[in-house]
């Protein structure tokens, strides 16, 4: 293998990989902590302490999507510098980039300090939207990043 195509397959692979964690973070995990209640016998968590740890879980993931955000731009920035330009990557990788920022930088953080004012700031209006927006963004995420491998995957087999 050729140090492009290397390049092109782990960059697949680390694509592939954002989109699974973002899945399973997305539909598994938080299923699973916020009705934890219903597999810990003898435990009760109240819906503050679950989002608590989701919240952490969020936090350490940030740390990664940070990493993945560079990645991205690194890559996609090397191959319109080759003049490999593809608009429908470009924008893909667009959204991953101001998505990932959004919720690693503001998102993330904003819920914490709003949990730090207690159970009774994660109640309000101010919070049920900034967690509605965060919820937005991972969505359009997930969606980014399946365009993404998709687009990198089929431009793999065009011949040029």
């Amino acid at each position: 293998m050729t140090a492009k195509q290397w390049s092109i397959s782990l960059y697949l692979l680390l694509t592939a990989m954002t989109l699974g964690a973002v899945v399973v973070l997305g539909i598994f995990v938080a299923a699973t902590i916020f009705h934890s209640n219903n597999f810990l016998a003898g435990t009760m968590l109240t819906h503050y302490d679950q989002g608590l740890l989701m919240t952490e879980i969020f936090r350490r993931f940030s740390y990664f999507l940070g990493f993945f955000a560079i990645v991205v731009f690194a890559f996609e920035g090397n191959e319109y510098k080759r003049g490999r330009r593809d608009n429908i990557a470009m924008i893909a990788a667009f959204f991953i980039i101001a998505t990932t920022l959004m919720f690693s930088g503001v998102y993330t953080p904003e819920i914490m300090a709003l949990q730090k004012e207690g159970a009774q700031a994660t109640q309000s209006d101010a919070f049920a939207a900034l967690h509605m927006g965060s919820e937005i963004d991972f969505k359009i995420l997930a969606v980014a990043l399946a365009t993404l491998f998709i687009r990198r995957m089929r431009l793999m087999f065009v011949k040029k």
